[in-house]
């Protein structure tokens, strides 16, 4: 796939000057690279996804130029995309066109909505953002995780280094925020938003 859209890019005066599968990789090569643009998957490694790789390099490189492609476009995944610095978030099912065109704005250090992405957007700061990642902080994020996984707390509380007493606390406290408190719902909640696969 990859392959696929380094020849479109080519026909468009884009060129790929790397590309990899995995995520820490990803890092290291921004470092030494240091892309006009970095194009990034949502799903990426089974430990960081596309959204964690970008964080880490926006947090050194203030000025990175950051595109989403992928097949993953759930309304919290794509604001979370723009919220954290992306120039663009694009589908993979997207013309070649939009391809080129958001990786062009993105090196001039602009901002590229497809239109469907503009509307969905525009709905959620409407009627408000009712996803996880809208209401929990990060350790409840990770907590929420690993309940929709079907993870008990004695098993979270050893994942996370942190006691049982504190994860009872904390799965309780994601309930109550989300309003979820049969596990089949928190796993059908994660899903719906991009948290775990299904």
């Amino acid at each position: 796939m990859m392959a696929g859209f380094e020849t479109v890019l080519n026909s468009y005066g884009v060129k790929a000057v790397g590309k990899t599968t995995m995520p820490e990789e990803a890092l290291r090569l921004y470092e030494e690279k240091r892309p006009d643009v970095l194009v990034l998957d949502i799903r990426f490694g089974e430990k960081m996804t596309g959204l964690d790789v970008a964080k880490e390099i926006l947090k050194k490189f203030q000025d990175a130029n950051i595109v989403f492609l992928s097949q993953f476009d759930q309304d919290s995944l794509i604001k979370e995309a723009y919220r954290i610095g992306a120039r663009a978030f694009l589908t993979k099912a997207c013309a070649a066109d939009d391809l080129a065109n958001a990786i062009q704005l993105a090196q001039r250090g602009e901002k590229f909505f497809l239109p469907e992405v503009a509307t969905r957007l525009a709905t959620i700061a409407i009627q408000g953002d009712t996803s996880p990642q809208s209401k929990l902080d990060d350790r409840e994020i990770a907590v929420f995780k690993y309940m929709a996984r079907g993870l008990t707390n004695l098993e979270i509380a050893d994942k996370m280094n942190l006691s049982p007493k504190t994860i009872s606390n904390v799965s309780q406290t994601v309930k109550e925020k989300l309003g979820a408190h049969r596990p089949a719902d928190i796993t059908r909640l994660a899903v719906k938003h991009g948290l775990i696969e299904p």
